[in-house]
């Protein structure tokens, strides 16, 4: 999978600087911000690649960074929630045979540009896509005033067949980022995992701590987000794995304000891994979220605190 980021009047890749008029290929092109990359969107990307193969075609992929809502609603208060940062989406779309994954340089600027001048300049004029498919609630464009109707009349003009997708669910309940929130902000990984198709993932760079994990028998990495519009789930421990120099280890996460050693202004994100020992400060860290195991609370005693993580410890064992 290629990757090309667009900026306006310059196209990049990631290091070689290439003309924003290269030439257009034939292709099949799908375009959203992807948050998730959850099992709704995963049909509309499988669908995108299988017609481009069965057509001789590229598949292009187009999304936005930073996620058009930063933009839109500017200084809004806290983080936006997202559930993939820009390398995590990456990293689940690689594996999907994809040709060409198109990152927009969302700005002020771009965001006023009508759904007519985008699809006529961008996915047509610089993808030259030949056709384009989208889901049900598709809406793209200034103020989102982009339809399927707008697709299929510029379609007819401009040489694109559109191929919109029916609404996928899981029992009653339809894909959405909205609703993997939700899931994940009442502690719900499991389901919230289904919804995704894989396991939610929190990375970020281990930093120094306060030590207080190693004081009481249970060392911990902590970790400083990579983006800080990640959205963090409900507070409490989770079951959560992470993959160091090519091995893999179960570990016990906190997510809170640590209330019994130390009450945080705001929510902090360590890690008791099990089986690893070593300096892994400045490390980038990626952990799959598996299962919750049990609310934060504040202990009476740093003791009572002890004895709960050996219970939480031996949870995590079971699943080694």
């Amino acid at each position: 999978m290629r990757i090309v980021e667009f900026d306006n009047r310059q196209v990049s890749n990631y290091g070689s600087s290439v003309p924003v008029d290269f030439p257009p290929i034939n292709s099949v092109v799908t375009a959203g911000s992807f948050d998730g990359v959850h099992k709704g969107h995963r049909m509309i990307i499988s669908r995108m690649v299988a017609v481009a193969r069965s057509r001789g075609l590229r598949s292009v992929l187009v999304t936005f960074e930073p996620h058009p809502r930063r933009v839109l609603k500017g200084a809004v208060a806290g983080p936006l929630g997202l559930l993939t940062t820009l390398d995590e989406k990456i990293e689940l779309l690689a594996g999907a045979g994809i040709d060409l994954l198109f990152v927009v340089r969302f700005t002020p600027e771009f965001a006023s540009r009508t759904s007519d001048d985008f699809i006529r300049n961008v996915m047509v004029g610089i993808l030259g896509a030949k056709s384009i498919i989208v889901g049900y609630d598709h809406a793209f464009g200034r103020d989102r005033r982009g339809s399927k109707e707008t697709l299929g009349h510029l379609g007819l003009e401009l040489g694109f067949d559109v191929e919109v997708l029916d609404e996928v669910t899981i029992g009653s309940e339809h894909f959405s980022s909205t609703r993997i929130r939700e899931l994940l902000e009442s502690g719900m990984v499991g389901e919230a995992n289904e919804f995704l198709g894989s396991p939610y993932v929190i990375s970020g760079i281990v930093e120094g701590g306060r030590k207080l994990g190693r004081e009481i028998g249970f060392p911990t990495v902590n970790l400083a987000l990579e983006d800080p519009d990640k959205l963090l789930p409900k507070s409490g421990v989770y079951l959560a794995r992470t993959v160091i120099a090519g091995h893999s280890y179960m570990a016990m996460m906190n997510i809170g304000v640590r209330p019994t050693l130390l009450v945080d202004a705001d929510k902090t994100v360590e890690a008791h891994i099990l089986g690893f020992s070593g300096d892994l400060y400045g490390v980038s860290l990626r952990f799959s979220l598996l299962r919750f195991i049990r609310d934060e609370r504040k202990f009476a005693s740093v003791e009572e605190l002890k004895v709960q993580l050996e219970k939480d410890k031996k949870t995590v064992e079971l699943y080694c």
